[in-house]
């Protein structure tokens, strides 16, 4: 049967920091260096699991999270596919602020509607803004306006589910990948919007799930690509305290 390996990249500078990141490139830190070697010996002693592609949004704190858990587990040689579809979500004129000075500006319930809500996005960044990934190199051939200025988790699942559905799909299908498994790499909510649709996650749960870094989550697929299980690799506690302090990032 097929199986959908995902794995948020390990933390960044701006993790650290506290800091609303986004479409932003930032690197991984030390600890997320750590942890992305850390998942690969996950996916490594994962004796039954044959990871065959992989597939990573376009932006290094996933691609080096990728590199890193591929080496480790012995796996660099495989193709890769990428695509901006698997990026972050944008959060608008947020990016790049402090969350805890957030909140303090307009108020915890603010806060968690902007990050959590389904479908309100943070304000959105102005078309001219400096930090505005219009101009970036590896979104030229997009067309025009399909790099946002603000998203929600729906606009998210928007744009993750046809990717889902036309290329990664089609490698679990593949018969050259049948029996072996997918790996996306990718960011805390766009694992999400997959996650909501892979397993008929509600409007209102998703809103409160939390995905840790560096902790690869397998799940078992049918034909159908219905899940049959799905559950994150080694400490099942460990996933918990990581999820949990995903939550408190706000402060």
């Amino acid at each position: 049967m097929p199986e959908l390996i995902l794995l948020r990249h390990g933390r960044s500078e701006w993790n650290d920091l506290n800091l609303f990141t986004g479409w932003e490139d930032v690197d991984l830190n030390e600890r997320g260096e750590t942890e992305a070697r850390e998942a690969g010996r996950l996916l490594r002693e994962e004796g039954d699991l044959d990871l065959r592609v992989v597939h990573t949004s376009l932006l290094t704190r996933a691609i080096r999270t990728a590199n890193l858990a591929l080496y480790t587990a012995g796996r660099s040689w495989l193709p890769v596919k990428r695509s901006w579809r698997l990026n972050e979500r944008h959060y608008g004129d947020l990016q790049g602020k402090d969350k805890k000075e957030t909140a303090e500006t307009f108020g915890m319930d603010q806060l968690k509607l902007w990050r959590r809500s389904y479908s309100v996005p943070p304000p959105a960044m102005a078309a001219d803004d400096p930090r505005s990934n219009a101009g970036d190199p590896r979104y030229r051939d997009l067309p025009e306006g399909t790099v946002p200025l603000t998203e929600c988790l729906k606009d998210v699942v928007a744009r993750v589910t046809p990717y889902f559905s036309d290329v990664i799909a089609e490698d679990l299908r593949r018969e050259g990948v049948r029996g072996g498994a997918v790996l996306v790499v990718a960011h805390g909510n766009s694992l999400r919007a997959l996650r909501k649709v892979l397993e008929n996650i509600d409007d209102d749960e998703i809103a409160e799930l939390e995905i840790p870094t560096g902790i690869p989550y397998r799940i078992s697929l049918d034909d159908s690509l219905d899940v049959l299980d799905a559950r994150y690799l080694g400490d099942p506690d460990a996933a918990q305290a990581a999820a949990e302090a995903v939550a408190r990032q706000a402060g």
